[in-house]
């Protein structure tokens, strides 16, 4: 049956092809992001292009009134049954180098941005007896990385996050879970990191691609995956 999802940093490689996938599956998709809403908004026109429902918003996920406004003028449309919370950032240094800004940058989109878009989507999706909160964790938030310390937190905190909501609202038919990619394929991945080092790390010999994880989301968003929840499933090539 097709939904109403929504994707954060959903023009992102990553969330683009997440959102590719639940449209594909019929879902009307909507596209979040903060300063690549024009990315955004080209990706919702090209799924409407091919005959799917799509639309684009902007909202800053720090800043927690004005993202429950935009959420609130959404769920004028309807309830919200997906969530997909992929955005988040990183910024790099070890521990005794991090400043608090480096810290709280990240933690702050990524940890807090999930409650800052779930906190007024859960009433109206528990209203209707049937939903999936997905959250974008990573395998740094599993295993740790050197230099990532905010980062690692903010992942490992959306684990513990949907752990506690499957619990919540497991019999309401809602399932949470936590999806954890390893290397994945990306601009910035190309950039820092050559396919002869990506071979070293990973048993698989590879970078993971983005369809591939936006298949399991796919996957963890439909009905087929409705005894699923509470879980943090790593998708990584064997690594971690």
């Amino acid at each position: 049956m097709p939904r109403r999802a929504l994707v954060t940093g959903g023009a992102s490689p990553l969330g683009a092809a997440i959102s590719r996938a639940l449209a594909a599956e019929g879902h009307e998709v909507l596209i979040h992001a903060h300063a690549g809403i024009g990315r955004a908004e080209a990706l919702a026109a090209e799924l409407r292009a091919g005959g799917r429902r799509a639309h684009a918003f902007a909202a800053d996920l720090t800043d927690m009134p004005a993202t429950a406004a935009a959420i609130e003028a959404l769920l004028e449309g309807g309830p919200v049954q997906i969530l997909v919370h992929n955005a988040g950032t990183h910024d790099d240094a070890p521990l005794a180098g991090m400043t608090e800004a480096q810290w709280r940058s990240v933690v702050d989109v990524s940890l807090n941005g999930f409650y800052a878009v779930l906190r007024p989507l859960i009433l109206p999706m528990i209203g209707t007896r049937w939903g999936r909160i997905l959250a974008i964790s990573s395998i740094s938030g599993i295993m740790g990385n050197r230099g990532q310390a905010n980062y690692a937190a903010a992942k490992a905190g959306l684990i513990g996050a949907v752990k506690t909501l499957s619990l919540e609202y497991a019999s309401r038919g809602v399932t949470a879970n936590a999806v954890a990619p390893g290397i994945i394929e990306s601009p910035a991945v190309a950039a820092a990191m050559p396919r002869e080092r990506i071979a070293q790390i990973v048993p698989a010999k590879r970078a993971g691609r983005p369809e591939e994880v936006a298949d399991l989301v796919a996957f963890l968003a439909s009905e087929r995956a409705g005894y699923i929840t509470g879980q943090a499933i790593a998708i990584s090539g064997g690594l971690g």
